[in-house]
């Protein structure tokens, strides 16, 4: 069993996002969904939570009303071994969302995320001064993280 568990609060769009997410990350699922009874401050029947999972990692998502944002401090970061995955995550994310410098966006539902190549840390912490300082001063020019421009600076 994970100990620590991603909690996300959202307005009203956690089975939306829930399954939005899910159908971007292999091995992911859907797991319960729970509904809002008789009494709530919303209509019974509605959505409470959403259980699911990301590459095999816990979720958890509830329907808080719209005084619960996120911030900008917290984001999920996704480690992409190829710029295929780099260009579908940002598409796909970045989509009703705005797109971020650096790797950064924000979904639709207002979730920040960071999609980074993982040859970024490895150019980035080269044993070459230089070269990882060029690497710094070209990811900072990038919306999108390209590896092929990373790798030529």
């Amino acid at each position: 069993m994970q100990t620590i568990t991603t909690f996300l609060t959202f307005n009203d769009q956690a089975e939306e996002a829930a399954t939005l997410y899910t159908s971007l990350f292999k091995n992911s699922k859907i797991g319960r969904i729970s509904r809002y009874g008789e009494g709530a401050p919303v209509p019974a029947g509605s959505v409470m939570s959403v259980t699911f999972q990301l590459d095999g990692q816990e979720f958890y998502a509830l329907n808080g009303g719209p005084h619960f944002t996120f911030a900008n401090g917290i984001s999920l970061f996704v480690n992409c071994e190829t710029q295929e995955e780099v260009d579908t995550y940002w598409e796909k994310l970045s989509e009703g969302g705005e797109k971020g410098p650096c790797g950064w966006l924000k979904d639709k539902f207002g979730v920040s995320w960071q999609i980074v190549p993982s040859a970024l840390g490895r150019l980035l912490g080269d044993k070459d001064p230089q070269k990882s300082k060029r690497v710094m001063e070209a990811m900072m020019k990038m919306s999108k993280l390209e590896i092929k421009t990373l790798e030529e600076a």
